[in-house]
């Protein structure tokens, strides 16, 4: 893009406040809307963006619309919201965790609308956000990519190109899903060891350092044994939902889902007792206690 378009941001949440922080820091004129946490908002009026009142006015007043929200129903929402504006907005990137079968079948409507439409999920952590270094995958036409690139640099360190609209978010669900995985073999892992006398530290005193390490990793064990309740700001209710998507897609496709399904069903657990708005390595004290063992260290 040669002009600097006006941008409207929807979600400046705890991954969003840092992109639309970085948005408005490189000079984009930025157009934000308040949610329930107003501290977000203030801060980035603070640097230069403008307080939106509702989704029409973002509508009206943005080339583009940023979309950083929790799933597919707030994203179809925003969408038809934005689409009912009738605005001069020509392209939307939705950078939300949602659904591929959601977004082909918006892409399509706003296709018709006369509106581009852009998956590019992300991946990492709001430290990364923050510093714009964010991993993006992104579903897009080579020539839709070119030309939302510039603005995808900002708040990514890491920015690819998957394949055609929809393949963004395939791509971000097969890394989540291996994510939480881990997340999942972890949780287990240290229940049968600390039943059988292995103690976290002891788990990872083995594991770290070795083939087995990898970032992810080292922020859950940063909770189970360095006791930072901070460690990985992502919360079991939202990694459900990512896995309800993922297991979703495995049987639109026909895929037999036997060990996405048992991953989704750990999360399931976790919020079935009321323990979803937890951060992801608390899934340790989850599979700990249901089966009788302490497994952080003390």
């Amino acid at each position: 893009m040669t002009d600097r378009p006006h941008i409207g941001f929807l979600g400046a949440g705890l991954m969003g406040h840092g992109m639309a922080k970085n948005l408005v820091e490189a000079g984009y004129p930025l157009s934000v809307l308040a949610h329930r946490n107003r501290e977000p908002v203030e801060d980035l009026v603070s640097r230069g963006a403008i307080e939106a009142k509702d989704v029409a006015e973002i509508a009206a007043n943005s080339d583009l619309v940023y979309l950083c929200l929790p799933g597919s129903p707030e994203v179809e929402a925003a969408v038809e919201a934005i689409l009912a504006a009738n605005g001069k907005l020509r392209t939307i990137i939705d950078s939300s965790t949602s659904n591929p079968v959601s977004t082909r079948q918006l892409a399509a409507r706003c296709e018709a609308a006369g509106v581009a439409f852009v998956d590019a999920p992300l991946s990492r952590t709001p430290k990364e956000a923050w510093e714009g270094n964010l991993d993006l995958m992104v579903g897009a036409s080579e020539a839709l990519f070119a030309r939302v690139k510039p603005i995808l640099d900002v708040v990514g360190g890491k920015v690819v190109r998957v394949g055609e609209v929809g393949a963004g978010h395939t791509m971000k669900l097969l890394n989540n899903f291996i994510s939480l995985g881990y997340a999942a073999l972890y949780s287990e892992a240290l229940a049968i060891g600390a039943k059988n006398g292995i103690t976290p530290d002891v788990f990872h005193s083995v594991i770290g350092g070795g083939r087995m390490d990898c970032g992810f990793y080292q922020t859950f064990m940063d909770y189970v044994v360095g006791g930072n309740p901070n460690a990985h700001k992502f919360t079991l209710k939202n990694a459900h939902k990512d896995m309800r998507y993922l297991v979703s897609l495995a049987n639109e496709s026909g895929i037999a889902s036997h060990v996405s399904s048992a991953v989704k069903n750990e999360f399931a657990t976790a919020e079935a007792l009321g323990r979803g708005d937890g951060y992801l390595p608390t899934l340790s004290d989850i599979v700990a206690g249901l089966n009788g063992v302490d497994g952080r260290k003390p």
